[in-house]
C-alpha cells in the first residue's frame, strides 16, 4: 500500500513538472492523465469483453492467431523460470491469447493478463501493450514505470506486429511478476519479444499470400522483415511495413500496380531473359532432359529450342535415346 502511495506521488510530481516534453515515459503518463482522464491510484482490474465478442475477435484475427501460436508456446516454455505471462493482443489492446505456466494462471488472471482483457492506454494507462500500440515500436515498461499503481508489480515487454498491408495488427507482450529479475534480463526478454514479433509478422505475411512468390528486399538485414509478395506476372500484391518504407510504397496496392523488377532496380531486359530461361529450364526438367519433348510441351520447334538454349546459355542435357533418334529422323508428329 505504501509503495502504491509513493508511486502516485511520483506520477503527480512528474506531471506537475511537465517532464513529458523530454521523456517518452512521462509523455505516456501525460496521455494517461490528461488525454484519457485516468487516475494513477485507481485499483480496478482491466475491463473485459464478452464471450460473444471474444469469439468474433478470434474469428476476425484468425490469421494473426495462427501465425502467433508457435511463438507464444515457444516464449512460454523458454521464459517459464521467470514466471511470465505471454499475451497476444489486437490493435485495440484486447488480449486474444495467453500462454504461461499453469501454476501462475490464477495470479495473472487476477491481474487482468488474460484473454478478453483490454490493455489499451486509454483503459490502463502506460503499459507494455497499450504504449506499444500508441508508439508503434517495442517498449519495456518496468514495474513503477506503469501509470497505474496496481500494475507496478509487473515488468512488461511489448512489441507491435504489422499486417500484410503494413498496418498495425496487434502486439506481442511478455509480462513478468518477479521482482528479482535483473534489468539485464528484462532487456534480454524485451529483445526476444521484438524478434518473436517480427517472426509472427513474417508468418502473417506468408499466410496472407499463400500462392504468391515471397521475396526479401535485397541488401537488407533479414531482421528488418522487408518482404514483398509477387504474382505470376511479377506484379506486387503485398509488402510489409519495412518493405514499404525501403521501397517508398504508399497506399493500397490494388489502386496502383508496381512491377517487382522495377522496384528492385532490375534491368527489364535482363528480367525478361531470366524469365524466359526459367521457362526453358523448367520444361527440360519436366521432360527429364529430353529436348524434343520439352520443345513439344512449349509448342516450339526443336531447332528453336536449341537456339534458345544456346542464346540463354542453358546447360544442354545429355542426349536421351529418343532425342538422339529425333536428330537423325524427322519428328513423326510433324508429318
Amino acid at each position: 500500500m505504501r509503495e502504491a502511495v509513493r508511486h502516485v506521488a511520483k506520477v503527480e510530481d512528474a506531471l506537475a513538472r511537465n517532464e513529458h516534453a523530454r521523456c517518452s515515459l512521462a509523455a505516456s503518463w501525460m496521455r494517461s492523465a490528461k488525454l484519457h482522464g485516468l487516475d494513477a491510484a485507481r485499483d480496478d482490474a482491466p475491463r473485459r469483453v464478452t464471450a460473444a465478442e471474444m469469439a468474433r475477435l478470434r474469428d476476425e484475427h484468425a490469421i494473426l492467431i495462427r501465425a502467433a501460436l508457435p511463438s507464444l508456446e515457444r516464449l512460454s516454455s523458454t521464459l517459464s523460470a521467470f514466471g511470465t505471462s505471454v499475451l497476444l493482443a489486437n490493435r485495440d489492446g484486447i488480449a486474444l491469447e495467453r500462454r504461461g505456466q499453469p501454476g501462475d494462471a490464477a495470479w495473472f488472471e487476477a491481474a487482468g493478463l488474460c484473454p478478453g482483457a483490454i490493455w489499451s492506454e486509454a483503459e490502463q494507462g502506460t503499459n507494455g501493450i497499450g504504449t506499444a500500440i500508441i508508439e508503434q515500436r517495442p517498449v519495456t515498461i518496468h514495474r513503477d514505470q506503469h501509470f497505474q499503481a496496481r500494475n507496478i508489480g509487473l515488468s512488461c515487454m511489448g512489441a507491435p506486429i504489422f499486417d500484410a498491408d503494413g498496418k498495425l495488427a496487434g502486439v506481442l507482450d511478455v509480462s513478468a511478476a518477479k521482482d528479482e529479475i535483473a534489468p539485464a534480463i528484462v532487456e534480454l526478454i524485451g529483445f526476444t519479444v521484438a524478434e518473436s514479433a517480427r517472426r509472427i509478422e513474417a508468418d502473417v505475411f506468408r499466410l496472407t499470400f499463400p500462392k504468391a512468390r515471397i521475396i526479401m528486399v535485397p541488401a537488407t538485414d533479414r531482421a528488418q522483415n522487408a518482404l514483398i509478395a509477387v504474382d505470376n506476372d511479377d506484379l506486387l500484391i503485398g509488402a510489409t511495413k519495412a518493405a514499404r518504407k525501403l521501397l517508398s510504397i504508399d497506399g493500397a496496392l490494388d489502386r496502383r500496380r508496381f512491377v517487382a523488377g522495377d522496384l528492385l532496380a532490375e534491368d527489364p531486359a535482363q528480367s525478361l531473359a531470366c524469365g524466359e530461361r526459367s521457362v526453358l529450364v523448367q520444361a527440360l526438367a519436366r521432360a527429364d532432359g529430353n529436348v524434343s519433348a520439352a520443345a513439344r510441351a512449349l509448342s516450339i520447334s526443336r531447332a528453336t529450342m536449341h537456339r534458345k538454349l544456346a542464346e540463354l546459355r542453358v546447360a544442354m542435357p545429355e542426349a536421351t535415346p529418343d532425342d538422339a533418334f529425333s536428330e537423325l529422323a524427322p519428328d513423326l508428329s510433324q508429318n
